[in-house]
């Protein structure tokens, strides 16, 4: 792997509206090529919107539903890839086979290859499928990057596998924080009233975003993922109004050891960028570690114990599950 600099967007999509999403993504393009970025990462689904999905029926979901990499928005990617010289990946809804439609993430690369995730957990609508594949693959910077979608990244295991299959960076498209979660000590609503006065008291909603909804609860298992795999960590995210909830931004970038890179608690579509210095991979603390393992103890990771449950089931409980 050699040095790049990464960038990782929040902004405040609008859903269902493609064409404005597509030109206020146009615009953190230019800006990331006048800093120098090389590989830009956009939020879940920020070409359709996200929040507002859930309401939709089928009929609704499909319209708004694209293949890959045939579709106007993977295009619009890979023609800005190759034009810029920057790798790019962005959120949106697949037109899978057999008319299912999945949570897909998809990067573009200037030399005009691409990759696409399908999201692992999705629960966003019952009309929509999960994906039963990893995505790791070769990039222009010499190194892997694998790619998780939120719900994804919660799953220890997900990473794991992740960065056993060779990844050196994590991508990790979010839309949460201030979200309406069944664990009592696991994020919680915002009142939209403080984002519509943002800019007449912004130290209000900036203070909700730092803490326990947002970024206070990002830190307890974020710099872990990144920390035990050995991977770079590139967290973008949502920002704003999604449908009645305020989902928190706090897009940030972490190295191989947990630490922070750069990071933000704005009320505002922003991006952070950091420097990718491969010198720290090879001997951090995660990776040292990894070569410990001794997968002849693990099997009873495969074993079911009896209380899995679909991902939507358990997303959106509101008892405990018996």
């Amino acid at each position: 792997m050699r040095a790049i600099r990464a960038g990782a967007v929040q902004f405040n999509h609008h859903g269902g509206d493609k064409a404005f999403n597509l030109n206020r993504m146009q615009a953190f393009l230019e800006a990331s090529r006048a800093q120098g970025v090389e590989l830009l990462v956009f939020p879940e689904m920020c070409i359709t919107g996200y929040w507002h999905v859930r309401r939709l029926d089928r009929a609704s979901i499909e319209a708004l539903s694209e293949p890959v990499p045939d579709g106007p928005s993977c295009r619009r990617l890979l023609d800005w890839a190759r034009s810029t010289g920057i790798t790019i990946g962005a959120g949106l809804i697949e037109a899978g086979e057999e008319d299912r439609l999945f949570n897909s993430y998809f990067v573009a690369m200037p030399d005009g290859r691409w990759a696409c995730h399908r999201k692992l957990h999705c629960f966003i609508s019952s009309h929509m499928s999960s994906g039963d594949e990893y995505t790791v693959f070769d990039s222009p910077f010499d190194c892997r990057i694998g790619v998780l979608i939120c719900y994804d990244n919660n799953i220890l295991e997900n990473a794991r596998i992740t960065a056993l299959k060779g990844a050196d960076i994590l991508l990790a498209p979010h839309q949460t924080g201030g979200c309406d979660s069944a664990s009592p000590r696991a994020m919680g609503l915002i009142d939209p009233l403080l984002w519509e006065r943002r800019h007449e008291e912004p130290e209000a909603i900036e203070a909700e975003f730092a803490g326990p909804k947002g970024m206070r609860w990002l830190k307890r298992w974020l710099p872990a993922r990144a920390h035990d795999n050995g991977m770079f960590l590139v967290f973008s995210n949502g920002v704003g109004l999604d449908d009645g909830e305020v989902r928190t931004g706090n897009a940030m970038i972490l190295d191989p050891y947990g630490e922070v890179l750069n990071e933000t608690c704005s009320a505002e579509d922003w991006m952070v960028t950091a420097e990718l210095d491969p010198c720290v991979l090879e001997m951090c603390t995660g990776r040292r570690w990894r070569r410990s393992r001794r997968p002849e103890l693990y099997g009873p990771l495969t074993v079911p114990v009896g209380d899995e449950a679909p991902t939507r089931e358990v997303r959106f409980q509101k008892q405990p599950l018996p």
